[in-house]
């Protein structure tokens, strides 16, 4: 059997790079769809009316199982992962992981409890499978070319903007707007047919991804870290507590929904006068901190103090998250419930003009790199090509139908899942200027990047909370101008640009050979820990604005955010003392 090297990907390329780059990239765009498509709708559904359509559950509760579903799959791709690289092969994965995901969105399609707390936990599980094992055959393509590897991921990442700015506008408009059915539906036929595309087109990827690659840990490994990694295993002790970690932590986010929404509790214990949900999660969270402290210690100073300095970073990534992903949540209630949304007249007219242009351009440009991979790829690949150009006739369709039912009304009502997608949009509009500063001579330090990602976020919910202090207290409705939240989501990503490039860059910079999957866990945990603190403190919002104001609610994520930011500032010279001369 031949070995297909990464320099035969780019005997047909399309813009430079390898086609197959771009049959992961309409994959990823499409299950960026489902997956946004399908978080856009989850709070508007479950907290509207029953007479509309919805369960007509409280935020709180609503958000609490907002908050386990964002947390849940940032924790299962580190077992998809490991399923992937000792077993069944990148390929296999994101199919399983695809058909999954479909059937899951589908299943919540049904809108009946069973299906849909079935459909969450098919999602969870399939995107454990296939989050990261797209990027992976991304890198394997790639090994041979590492200086075109930052280009190619800038397309991957444009393949996932695309994605979610067209699933939070179509299948937000479409579950608003016609029913709650057919949002979830329209999520999963895309996730279905973007799996399709990918199966039928997987021969173009070669043997990479179709089985697990062994890696010689000598070759990839610094040879002072793999012998400090041999004296430093983990221990039959480190193992216990990790179960222990995982298992009570697992209790502790599925409680919490469980526990809202029936009255009954998991966790039905007490300690003293902790209870029992307390308790546990104190408990994970000390065995955690013990757990990575008693590791770093045995490693020599100069490595000890780089893991330090990643675990510093994970600390300040749970603030910004846990902000960060008011997105999905409270931001979408503000967006429903407090937000003026009926434009009438010329401003109908101007907000149509606007969501033609923002939708048209950006699906235009992606339609014609379409035709592109069409004229690579067709011949080879009909079946592949025939499925993806499908859901392009179905997406352009959709499109104009909703484009022409706008325009043909004297009143608009923005959709309040609309203004989801400015966050995709920004990004698009802003991350060249931002590549060009991190590579000019104005590129601060990773500090100083996340310091100020945290700061433009404050600024972002500043803007919201300055919005909303004409709210009264105990308000249930308002129509605050939608100004406020397009300002804020415009600041939520400059904040996002600029705390993205650092992440996961630094942990495998700094972090060695043994320790890197432990890492990158922790890494993962931390987001996951964010997105879960981002629905329980989202849950607050009624008790917060019945107490004190609308205003006080987001003046909280005002001043955390730029709180940590300034500290991380202060801590800049220590930061880069720890990282012992790495970038």
């Amino acid at each position: 059997m031949s070995i297909t090297t990464s320099n035969d990907f780019f005997k047909s390329n399309v813009l430079g790079h390898p086609a197959g780059l771009f049959v992961l990239f309409f994959t990823e765009m499409w299950e960026r769809f489902s997956y946004y498509g399908m978080r856009a709708l989850l709070v508007l559904f479950l907290t509207s009316a029953i007479m509309d359509g919805g369960w007509g559950w409280p935020r709180e509760n609503a958000l609490a199982l907002y908050g386990t579903y964002t947390s849940m799959v940032y924790l299962t791709p580190i077992l998809g992962g490991y399923i992937a690289d000792k077993y069944i092969g990148n390929r296999w994965a994101v199919v399983i992981g695809a058909i999954v995901m479909a059937i899951g969105t589908l299943s919540m399609a049904l809108i009946d409890p069973f299906y849909i707390y079935t459909g969450l936990t098919l999602l969870i599980i399939g995107n454990g499978f296939f989050k990261p094992n797209m990027t992976s055959i991304i890198s394997h393509m790639y090994k041979d070319h590492p200086e075109k590897k930052d280009g190619a991921f800038t397309i991957f990442y444009m393949g996932v903007n695309a994605g979610a700015f067209l699933g939070i506008m179509l299948c937000g408009y479409i579950g608003e707007k016609v029913g709650w059915s057919f949002g979830f539906g329209l999520a999963g036929i895309f996730m279905l047919l973007g799996m399709l595309q990918f199966y039928f087109a997987q021969n173009i990827f070669g043997e990479v991804g179709k089985k697990p690659i062994k890696i010689d840990s000598k070759s990839t490994a610094n040879v002072e870290v793999s012998a400090e990694d041999k004296l430093n295993p983990f221990t039959t002790i480190d193992r216990i507590i990790m179960i222990i970690i995982t298992v009570a932590g697992l209790v502790w986010i599925l409680n919490d929904p469980y526990s809202k929404v029936s009255g009954n509790s998991l966790l039905d214990f007490s300690v003293g006068n902790m209870e029992g949900a307390t308790f546990t999660i104190v408990v994970a969270l000390l065995l955690l901190i013990f757990l990575i402290v008693t590791r770093i210690t045995r490693y020599t100073m100069i490595v000890r103090d780089r893991m330090i300095a990643v675990v510093i970073f994970a600390f300040f990534t749970i603030f910004f998250w846990a902000a960060f992903e008011q997105a999905g949540g409270s931001m979408t209630i503000f967006a429903k419930d407090y937000t003026n949304r009926a434009l009438i007249g010329n401003y109908a007219l101007m907000f149509n003009i606007f969501n033609t242009l923002l939708t048209v351009v950006p699906l235009g440009i992606i339609t014609w790199v379409l035709f592109k991979l069409f004229q690579q790829t067709f011949a080879k690949y009909p079946l592949s090509n025939i499925f993806l150009g499908t859901s392009f006739v179905i997406i352009w369709g959709i499109v104009i139908w909703m484009l022409v039912n706008e325009y043909s009304k004297t009143e608009t009502e923005v959709a309040a899942s609309w203004f989801g997608i400015l966050n995709s949009f920004f990004i698009i509009a802003f991350a060249p200027l931002f590549s060009k500063l991190w590579e000019s001579k104005y590129n601060p330090s990773g500090a100083f990047k996340y310091a100020w990602g945290l700061i433009l976020l404050g600024i972002g919910f500043g803007t919201l909370a300055y919005g909303a202090s004409t709210i009264p207290s105990g308000a249930q409705f308002a129509t605050v101008s939608m100004l406020w939240l397009i300002l804020a989501y415009l600041f939520h990503t400059l904040g996002e640009l600029c705390l993205s490039p650092v992440g996961l860059s630094y942990v495998s910079k700094l972090v060695p050979g043994r320790m890197i999957a432990f890492m990158f866990g922790v890494w993962y945990l931390a987001i996951a820990i964010g997105n879960k603190t981002a629905g329980s403190m989202g849950g607050m919002i009624d008790q917060i604005q019945a107490q004190y104001s609308m205003a006080t609610f987001f003046l909280i994520f005002t001043l955390i955010p730029i709180g940590g930011g300034l500290l991380l500032m202060i801590l800049n010279p220590v930061i880069k003392k720890l990282m012992h001369g790495i970038r």
